[in-house]
């Protein structure tokens, strides 16, 4: 490797060169030591790779590609695109007043990723401008997709000093008070964004972590026009609704603040920013929507020499997986012609055999494939209702919510949970197990509210001693989960309520130094910080 790009708390930035395909690179070098100290470190990396592969399997021009992950000694180490531009804070901070036409444009394109993400589901959780790359064509790109839920699940863990993890000036109320966080988290930090770019600072300033996290929690933000009042009405409007403290409040998802932005982007013949006197303006946001598609400025200087120092070439990928992305089972069925040999009836037993051996080598999206082409085949052989198919897509679903297709997996796991209730009714541990991982999918896809409702109608098997799915330990994980998400939806009385008797049950059972205990009472120690600030006040 050669060349710093950039360094921060985490790790290091580096330019280098893939030996293989020619090709200059980035590279993040990532701490474990300096990301999570209560995780460990091989726990870690399995993270770390899992959240690297999921963030792979979005395609988008707004994402940087990421080439490889993994693990070199103590490193974690992500090789992505290099990428050409400034990020955005450098190109906010050299154009002030921001031109608040540019601020609509950035914020249209982070729209476009962030539907793209949210999608699959990803939460980026750490949205902030240092995360977005302006390139020479006024296209942006979003970096540290996935990366930032590795970093420390309670992103705002205060330290023994009283600083906090995380970036505090962008970070939704729910992500202060260690709520579940989910798409809507991401809109906030969008509302953030685009509020510093056309005010000139973020609505929550500050001097200390805990009092910007005490304003995000308990103080509005100053309308925009109040300072700019050349910017529209209804770009105010927009910015006020994403930086809601309510989630539900906020727009339902990124399509519907793309689509409040659209009437506000710049036409042809609409000058976006003044002009600097050069022929064409250097990085300007505006760019996509008055010239789509067209070629990049020209530059005045030939990019620099690639980096002279080879990175060690990427793994190849092996015969055996790309045979698999022909797999037979994926392949339309045709039906015969005359004279042509019948169509050869796909081997079940085969392609599950194979869905295992891709399973134990880690490669879950090609497992997950060859299960979902097998299952109609499997059907029909065997009937839908049949012990093999139900056995089918319990792996199906498992593996899709390994593999991170939360989206996919949740019908899949409802219907076997109905097909189990029916059976073996609705108190059958498999049915709970089954409703369990459904209201898992829900909580990841950010549908919180439907989360909930899952989770309190499952609670009670769990608590009921003597019943047969009673279990204490998935019990208090519920409570948990039902505390972070009230705290998500806003209702802090009742998730405060509720965390504290869970506390108190949950020493009674493991005694005070558990990693449940500690965990609960680090949490309520904080938001007991911000009421005490808040009376200071």
């Amino acid at each position: 490797m050669a060349g710093l790009i950039g360094q921060g708390g985490m790790g290091q930035v580096w330019t280098a060169y893939d030996q293989r395909l020619g090709r200059r690179v980035a590279v993040k070098l990532l701490r474990p030591d300096k990301m999570a100290a209560d995780t460990a470190a091989e726990d870690l990396r399995r993270r770390f790779v899992r959240e690297c592969r999921v963030t792979a399997q979005v395609n988008h021009p707004g994402l940087v590609t990421v080439h490889d992950a993994g693990s070199d000694g103590d490193e974690l180490f992500l090789v992505m695109q290099y990428v050409e531009g400034t990020d955005l804070a450098a190109h906010f901070a050299g154009h002030a007043p921001y031109p608040w036409q540019w601020a609509a444009s950035v914020a249209a394109q982070l729209c476009g990723v962030l539907a793209a993400v949210h999608a699959v589901p990803i939460v980026h959780r750490d949205l902030k401008p240092r995360n977005v790359m302006v390139k020479p064509d006024g296209s942006v790109l979003v970096l540290d997709l996935g990366v930032a839920s590795v970093i420390d699940t309670d992103t705002t863990r205060l330290t023994h000093t009283g600083s906090v993890i995380g970036s505090p000036a962008y970070m939704a109320p729910e992500q202060v008070m260690g709520g579940a966080v989910g798409p809507y988290t991401d809109l906030y930090a969008l509302g953030v964004v685009l509020h510093e770019l056309l005010s000139g600072g973020v609505p929550f300033p500050g001097t200390t972590a805990l009092g910007v996290l005490h304003r995000h929690l308990y103080e509005p933000p100053v309308p925009v026009r109040r300072i700019r009042p050349e910017i529209p009405e209804t770009l105010e409007a927009l910015v006020l609704r994403l930086l809601a403290k309510d989630p539900q409040h906020r727009p339902a998802g990124a399509q519907e603040v793309y689509e409040a932005l659209a009437p506000l982007l710049p036409t042809r013949g609409v000058v976006g920013a003044p002009h600097s006197g050069q022929a064409g303006i250097p990085l300007d946001p505006s760019r996509p929507f008055l010239r789509p598609h067209a070629p990049w400025p020209d530059r005045a200087t030939a990019p620099p020499p690639a980096p002279s120092v080879p990175l060690s070439p990427l793994p190849p990928r092996s015969p055996q997986s790309q045979s698999l992305s022909q797999s037979p089972s994926q392949s339309p069925s045709h039906s015969p012609t005359p004279g042509s040999a019948p169509a050869q009836r796909p081997d079940v037993a085969a392609a599950v055999d194979e869905a295992k051996r891709l399973l134990g080598e880690g490669s879950i999206t090609q497992a997950v494939d060859i299960l979902g082409g097998i299952l109609p085949a499997a059907a029909a052989e065997h009937g839908e209702r049949s012990p093999v198919v139900r056995i089918l897509r319990k792996q199906y679903a498992t593996t899709l919510m390994d593999d991170g297709q939360y989206r996919r997996a949740l019908p899949e796991l409802r219907r076997l949970a109905d097909d189990r209730a029916a059976d073996a009714g609705p108190g059958d541990p498999q049915t709970l197990q089954f409703r369990y991982d459904a209201a898992q999918c829900l909580e990841q896809l950010g549908e919180a509210g439907a989360a909930l409702e899952e989770y309190r109608a499952v609670l009670p098997y769990y608590e009921g001693a003597g019943q047969p799915g009673a279990d204490q330990s998935r019990a208090f994980d519920i409570r948990h989960r039902i505390g972070h998400l009230l705290l998500a939806v806003g209702d802090h009385s009742a998730a405060q309520q509720q965390l504290q008797y869970l506390l108190y049950d949950a020493e009674r059972a493991y005694g005070p130094y558990h990693p449940l205990p500690v965990e609960l009472r680090r949490g309520l120690d904080r938001r007991q910080q911000f009421r005490g600030t808040t009376r200071s006040r």
